[in-house]
């Protein structure tokens, strides 16, 4: 069975790319709804398979390439008339993500731009809509899966459909615990940030524009160049303290200083409704001094002590004394946010990760070191290495958590099929005539022959 998905994803991941590649005399190939298809589309998605993987490609790649975003469309459509939202923040968290990967990639951002020919903001909006419409899709497909589980006598029966030559090597795998501790504030430190921010609302009040001191001053990297914008998000979606005042807000108005797990905020309500709200932020993070780093590295090697004169094990360190809410609660075990489960492949971490991980054994405790959270604030972490595995050839007793994952893709997999081919029947779906001699994977496409198997 083919994976339907494969060669979108493969596109999207490598999306940028195509902001090179010479513009493509465009014609609309397929509709589905109120979206289309372009010529363009197939192209560049053909062009990077020749480009970026060993993919070959003939005749039925560009058939299976029109069919993947023929489905892709179809998501997006349905997911509008669904009225499923993609938040401001998201698309701007997974543009985060992509940027850093290019980055990593081409060695710098320097380099990026050379190599586009393009700054870094025109790149970024250059991605935005193809990132939004994939989030979109992705979460009308997991709106049509939400709920989908295998048990244990489905994942041993897909592990016996494979054949014994078609197993996959495992490259080794890490499995690890973090304690983390963040540095405090002084007093001083906080009065300065809301000293700072009260003359920043100030001078809003006295007629300055918003939108440019958020450009100048906002330490939220993210927003700040769009003006401290971040779009439109229900209470649930924002810190409490944030959607508290958000909320109480009429258009146009500024807030008063406003504490959340951030930072410090200044808040201007763009617009609202009964369950969300379109705001811009000024973001000010109170200054950690190098005493406060200094006070907060010798604390945490006082806790890693403990664990090494073995007063206590690292987990029960970390429960005590990790201030990480996701990870202490399980004695700091790290989840691996891609694949689920604990276990890590080399190319999975994060780069100081990476660095760090890659020279422990197993049962060694690292050195202190400073990173940031997801919400940009300083953090002072330690890992232990729990586990490493050898490479080998799969098998279910020790990559249980593997096949389980390809059975559970797999019937997922069916379900988006079905769901795809009833959606066709109430769709309106038009297919250029130049795709007349394809033959798809899915039933109902328009004048279309369907393949004798998936």
């Amino acid at each position: 069975m083919k994976n339907l998905f494969f060669i979108i994803s493969l596109f999207f991941c490598l999306s940028a790319v195509v902001l090179s590649q010479p513009v493509i005399v465009d014609e609309v190939v397929a509709v589905l709804g109120d979206k289309k298809v372009l010529y363009s589309d197939v192209q560049d998605m053909l062009m990077q398979i020749k480009q970026q993987s060993n993919v070959s490609v003939n005749e039925n790649t560009r058939c299976t390439v029109l069919e993947e975003l023929m489905i892709q469309k179809l998501m997006i459509n349905q997911a509008e008339l669904d009225s499923i939202i993609v938040t401001e923040t998201q698309v701007e968290m997974e543009m985060d993500q992509r940027m850093n990967y290019f980055i990593n990639q081409i060695g710098s951002e320097e380099k990026l731009e050379e190599y586009f020919g393009k700054s870094i903001i025109e790149i970024r909006n250059d991605l935005r809509t193809d990132v939004r419409d994939q989030l979109l899709a992705n979460n009308m497909r997991g709106n049509v899966t939400q709920g989908i589980t295998v048990t244990p006598s489905e994942v041993r029966a897909f592990f016996r459909s494979l054949p014994a030559d078609s197993l996959p090597y495992i490259n080794a795998e890490f499995e690890y615990n973090q304690i983390t501790v963040y540095p405090k504030s002084t007093e001083e430190a906080n009065f300065e940030a809301r000293r700072k921010l009260l003359e920043i609302r100030e001078r809003v009040l006295n007629g300055e524009n918003f939108v440019t001191l958020a450009v100048v001053y906002s330490e939220d990297e993210g927003s700040a160049i769009r003006g401290g914008d971040i779009g439109w998000f229900t209470k649930a979606e924002l810190d409490p303290e944030y959607a508290k005042v958000a909320f109480s807000l009429k258009p146009g108005a500024i807030s008063k200083i406003v504490e959340s797990s951030f930072g410090l905020h200044l808040i201007q309500l763009v617009e609202k409704t009964d369950d969300r709200v379109h705001t811009r932020h000024i973001l000010i993070k109170p200054n950690i001094t190098s005493d406060i780093k200094e006070q907060t590295l010798v604390r945490l090697d006082s806790i890693v002590n403990l664990v090494k004169t073995d007063s206590l094990t690292f987990s029960e360190a970390a429960t005590l004394f990790s201030e990480d809410v996701e990870t202490k609660i399980n004695g700091g075990q790290v989840v691996n946010p891609a694949r689920g489960g604990s276990r890590f492949r080399m190319d999975e971490f994060q780069p100081e990760e990476y660095t760090i991980i890659s020279n422990l054994e197993v049962g060694e405790i690292s050195d202190p070191y400073q990173s940031v959270d997801t919400k940009g604030n300083l953090v002072y972490k330690v890992l232990w290495l729990k586990n490493r595995t050898q490479p080998h050839v799969a098998n279910l007793k020790d990559d249980y958590a593997t096949f389980m994952q390809s059975a559970l893709q797999k019937k997922e997999s069916e379900i988006i099929n079905e769901w795809v081919e009833d959606k066709i029947k109430s769709t309106y779906v038009k297919i250029s005539d130049r795709y007349n001699s394809c033959t798809m994977n899915l039933e109902g496409w328009p004048n279309m022959n369907v393949a004798n198997s998936r």
